[in-house]
């Protein structure tokens, strides 16, 4: 025990060292790393393996809190811009609005004394379950067999082992991405009809847990109505789910919210100019993608990259960290 505590001081010196030595100086010349997350999971689930359970994020609270500044959001964009930003300096993002960030997160984040910041698909507070998510738990319960979806423009699937079931669930969720809102509902419908019946389980914020998140200091941010791909709807539709969102938001935390993330976040593919500007005149302050990097005063505040952490030890995860911060 004693050899391991002495390990994990060790590796947290070397971080803070390495992170002190790489952090530019002078004012508007740091740099921040914008973490961000989905849900985080109870237990391991081999079919969601790309989100961390809750062992896993303590661990990785732990350490963003012993060896990185970890500063609220909006506090680090006014830094980045005005002062000399921290070295080793993280944000901490989840995006959709699980229920996830109030029931394992937010105790997390309170004993470490860590401010995060949550954004919200309100279409789907109060009981909804996002397309992608109805699609997992239908997949989970299929039979094995051979399904046809030729009719929803897809293709025949074979769901003879588990394999099998994660790499449908991975194809039906990246294609279901860029369909329009109608047809991703009928995917989800037909999936759960073939499994028989819609899981009751609900996965999402409802109005009471966002409202309990904003008096705990956690920062609401705006994730659209419906996590539509902007780029694939009209000027006004896409200007409606901005707003929309915004507003709806505003109504149950009783303040005015001034952050943005894109849904999906790929520069040019997922969104672009038009609807940087609409996320501006809509009145938030700044935007975030999922470009991959460290964001400084030299980024757009309407296309902030973000990134997402995936190393399994907290050593690796600290130099991925540093690794984004040194580019």
């Amino acid at each position: 025990m004693k050899s391991q505590k002495f390990s994990t001081r060790f590796s947290s010196g070397i971080i803070r060292a390495v992170g002190d030595k790489i952090a530019p100086k002078g004012i508007g010349k740091g740099r921040l790393c914008i973490i961000n997350y989905h849900r985080v999971l109870e237990t391991i689930d081999p079919l969601v393996e790309f989100e961390p359970d809750i062992n896993k994020f303590r661990w990785q609270m732990e350490l963003l809190a012993d060896c990185f500044n970890v500063i609220p959001l909006q506090d680090a964009l006014r830094i980045m811009q005005t002062e000399r930003m921290p070295p080793r300096a993280v944000c901490i993002t989840f995006d959709d609005g699980y229920r996830s960030t109030h029931d394992f997160v937010l105790p997390i984040l309170k004993e470490y004394n860590l401010p995060a910041s949550v954004f919200i698909t309100t279409g789907y507070i109060d009981g909804g379950n996002m397309w992608n998510d109805r699609i997992i738990e239908s997949v989970r319960r299929l039979s094995f067999g051979q399904y046809d979806l030729r009719e929803l423009g897809l293709d025949v699937y074979s769901l003879q082992t588990f394999h099998d079931r994660k790499n449908i669930i991975q194809h039906l969720i990246e294609k279901s991405k860029y369909l329009p809102f109608k047809a991703r509902l009928d995917l989800a419908q037909k999936l759960e009809n073939l499994a028989g019946g819609a899981s009751s389980h609900s996965l999402m914020l409802t109005r009471d847990m966002i409202s309990t998140l904003a008096k705990q200091g956690i920062e609401i941010g705006g994730h659209t109505v419906t996590h539509p791909i902007l780029t694939s709807l009209e000027d006004e539709i896409a200007r409606s789910e901005i707003v929309d969102g915004k507003r709806e938001l505003e109504m149950i935390i009783g303040k005015p919210v001034k952050l943005f993330a894109y849904p999906n976040g790929k520069i040019g593919m997922d969104f672009d100019e038009r609807h940087m500007s609409m996320a501006k005149d809509a009145g938030f302050t700044a935007a975030l993608t999922t470009a991959r990097g460290a964001a400084s005063h030299k980024n757009d505040l309407y296309a902030l990259p973000r990134c997402r952490p995936w190393d399994s030890t907290p050593f690796f995860f600290g130099l991925r960290i540093l690794s984004w911060l040194a580019r």
